[in-house]
């Protein structure tokens, strides 16, 4: 077990960058994952939301930067443009004391603007798999000096139905450029993926047994029937003190409907999906990052990685689909031994479900 960032070999001027961003000790992700960057291995690590990850790759990617060097050397894939603008905002933390350009490479966006910053060639490029693949073909995003591609939540990419592109990025790059990936699960599309493109990877794994749901009370309330669950919500928020919330819902047609009737009733609520331009997702973002807005509204979306620090409430307005997303989604509220609670809304046609979730996270 790595105790220190001093014992990873990393350059002075990322230290500085680690220790003013606020991390004090690798978590067990980091002093695994960065050694075998280091070392420039093809890498397969597999780890949850809320265990470190992102920190991870971002000091892994920066600690392997030729700065003397005006190229594109590394590109780092996301499934969602929250998780590409976060990911980007981390790096740009960490790399506060290094000379390191980095971009975001987003769909939804101005391509034109995208184009142009290019032709700097920044160090790192940080994006989705559409625009990134089509800035390569369209030759604006040179790959020839490119010696890392990260793929994050990959696992989440390739269910989004983004292989296509994945592979297409992959071809275009040099066969020894280093493929760092990192997941959640490992379906077989990951496995794929893995044996078709990388050499012999080492892998990493963090157990689910010690992820983080210990400092977050969860409960449930059992609704009885669908309906009686927006009553209960706003009962809810008569009775307790709450200073920032997160409210999942599982279909855009409820969530909008939901939206609609909290704003009249006089809530201080924005909602967020997947249809929602780019620009107006990152606002409505910010705003509830700077506490404008008390509760946000969203599909599974927003389950991943988003990381608020005073969240201290996650209601499931509907149960997660499948159970593996429970922990992306109220992982939220407690990141890194914060105290959280999750409140889970249970019809009686839920119970059986609601039952699977507690035993699955003991």
């Amino acid at each position: 077990m790595t105790e220190s960032f001093d014992d990873l070999n990393l350059t002075d001027n990322l230290l500085r960058g680690i220790y003013s961003y606020g991390f004090e000790n690798p978590s067990p992700i980091q002093g695994k994952a960065i050694p075998i960057m280091n070392e420039k291995k093809d890498l397969i690590a597999q780890a949850q939301s809320g265990t470190g990850k992102t920190g991870a790759f971002s000091i892994g990617v920066l600690n392997n930067i030729d700065v003397s060097s005006n190229t594109t050397q590394v590109v780092i894939i996301n499934p969602t443009h929250e998780l590409a603008n976060q990911n980007f905002n981390v790096i740009k933390e960490l790399s506060n004391y290094l000379d390191i350009n980095i971009l975001s490479v987003i769909g939804g966006t101005d391509v034109r603007k995208c184009q142009s910053d290019l032709s700097k060639n920044p160090h790192i490029v940080v994006g989705t798999p559409g625009r990134i693949l089509d800035m390569i073909q369209k030759r604006y995003l040179v790959t020839e000096n490119i010696k890392m591609i990260i793929l994050d939540e990959a696992d989440e990419i390739l269910s989004y139905g983004f292989k296509d592109s994945i592979y297409g990025i992959i071809q275009y790059v040099p066969k020894e450029s280093q493929i760092c990936i990192f997941s959640a699960t490992m379906p077989d599309d990951v496995l794929d993926l893995t044996e078709k493109f990388m050499v012999n990877p080492e892998r990493v794994l963090v157990d689910r047994e010690n992820l983080t749901l210990e400092g977050i009370l969860q409960f449930y309330i059992n609704v009885k029937i669908n309906d009686w669950k927006y009553e209960t919500l706003k009962d809810i928020y008569d009775t307790i003190n709450v200073s920032q919330c997160i409210i999942y819902i599982n279909s855009k047609n409820k969530l909008t409907e939901i939206n609609d009737r909290l704003k009249h009733d006089g809530f201080p609520v924005e909602c967020i999906h997947g249809e929602l331009n780019s620009d107006y997702r990152k606002s409505i973002m910010e705003d509830f990052k700077s506490g404008k807005i008390r509760i946000l509204l969203s599909t599974d979306l927003l389950a991943r990685g988003i990381d608020i620090q005073q969240l201290s409430l996650v209601i499931n307005y509907d149960l997660p689909r499948n159970k593996e997303t429970y922990i992306h989604r109220i992982g939220r509220s407690g990141r890194y031994g914060r105290k959280g609670v999750s409140i889970n809304f249970v019809t009686d046609r839920d119970m059986e479900h609601q039952n699977e979730i507690s035993s699955f996270y003991n």
